[in-house]
C-alpha cells in the first residue's frame, strides 16, 4: 500500500507569515482529477481526507492506504460522494448506485469494496469524496439533487444571488460528523458566503467545479482581521481550518461543493463576521 498525501495543522499566527507559494502548498489541492485514477489528500483537520475519482475508460477501486492503518478504506471511516461530471455508477459492497451530476452518494462504516465507473466515457463521472473519522453505523444512502433540500439565498444588487443545496446534514442524509452540500451562484453573481463566518467546532472544505478554462476564483482565507487569498481553478480544492473565514469571489459565476468535520452536524453552528470588520 502507499501513502496518500498529507496536509498539516497551521497555527494562525504562523500563517500571518506565509507567503503565496507557502499558503497554496499548505492548503490548496491541485491536480487531482486524473483520467482513470482516484488522487486524496489526508488533512489533520478533523482527520479529513479530500479526493477525487476520474473513471473514464476503466473502473476504479477505492484504494486503501498505509497512513489509515486500516484493513480497508472504510473501516473506520465515512464518506460522502457527489458528482461533477457526466453520469456514473458506485457499487458499495456490490451494490450499484448510479449518480448523475449533483446527485450525492453516503457510504457508511464498514462498507469493504467501493468501485467507480462512468456510463459514457466521451461524459465521464467526476467524483469528489470527502472521508472523516465515524465510530456509529449509517446506511449507504443516495440522494438526487431533485430531492435534496434547495433554497435560493443573496441577491444580484450584492452579487452574490445563490442556490444552496444540502445533502449530508442533520436533517438530511444522517452521518457520524461529515456534513456535505454545495451551492451554485446565478448569472452574474460572484460572491460566496458573504458575509463571511468561521466556526470554531468544525473545518471546512471546498472544492470549485464548473468554472470555465479562462476564469478563476479568489478565494478568501485568514483570520477575519488578517486575510489572504488564493486563487483557484476548475476542479481545485481548498483546506480551511476552524479559525479561518471561507469566501470567495469569481471573475465569473461558477460553482462549488462545501463540507465539514467536526464536533456536531448543525448546519448553522456559525460565528459571523460583519462585512466592515474584515482587514
Amino acid at each position: 500500500m502507499k501513502d496518500m498525501k498529507v496536509l498539516h495543522a497551521v497555527h494562525p499566527d504562523d500563517f500571518k507569515a506565509y507567503n503565496t507559494e507557502k499558503i497554496r502548498s499548505q492548503f490548496l489541492l491541485a491536480n487531482l482529477k486524473e483520467a482513470d485514477k482516484g488522487n486524496y489528500a489526508y488533512t489533520h483537520y478533523d482527520r479529513m481526507i479530500i479526493g477525487l475519482v476520474h473513471p473514464v475508460t476503466t473502473t476504479v477501486t477505492l484504494e486503501n492506504f498505509s497512513n489509515l492503518r486500516a484493513e480497508f478504506f472504510l473501516e473506520r471511516r465515512e464518506v460522502g460522494i457527489i458528482n461533477v461530471g457526466g453520469a456514473g455508477v458506485i457499487e458499495a459492497d456490490g451494490t450499484a448506485y448510479t449518480v448523475n451530476k449533483l446527485d450525492a452518494l453516503y457510504i457508511g462504516k464498514g462498507v469493504k469494496e467501493v468501485n467507480f465507473k462512468s456510463v459514457d466515457a466521451n461524459q465521464p463521472a467526476v467524483f469528489y469524496l470527502l472521508s472523516t473519522p465515524a465510530h456509529t453505523n449509517h446506511p449507504t444512502t443516495l440522494l438526487e439533487r431533485k430531492d435534496a433540500f434547495s433554497a435560493v439565498l443573496g441577491s444580484l444588487d450584492t452579487a452574490n444571488e445563490r442556490r444552496i443545496i444540502r445533502y449530508i446534514h442533520k436533517d438530511g442524509i444522517q452521518s457520524c460528523q461529515l456534513v456535505m452540500g454545495l451551492t451554485i451562484l446565478a448569472n452574474g453573481s460572484v460572491w460566496n458566503t458573504m458575509p463571511a463566518h468561521v466556526h470554531d467546532r468544525r473545518m471546512e472544505a471546498y472544492f470549485y467545479f464548473d468554472v470555465e478554462e479562462d476564469q478563476r476564483v479568489f478565494h478568501f482565507m485568514g483570520e477575519a482581521q488578517e486575510t489572504r487569498h488564493i486563487l483557484m481553478g476548475n476542479h481545485d480544492a481548498v483546506v480551511s481550518p476552524p479559525w479561518s473565514i471561507h469566501s470567495g469571489a469569481g471573475t465569473k459565476n461558477y460553482s462549488f461543493i462545501w463540507g465539514m468535520g467536526g464536533e456536531n452536524l448543525d448546519y448553522a453552528d456559525m460565528d459571523p463576521v460583519l462585512i466592515q470588520d474584515i482587514r
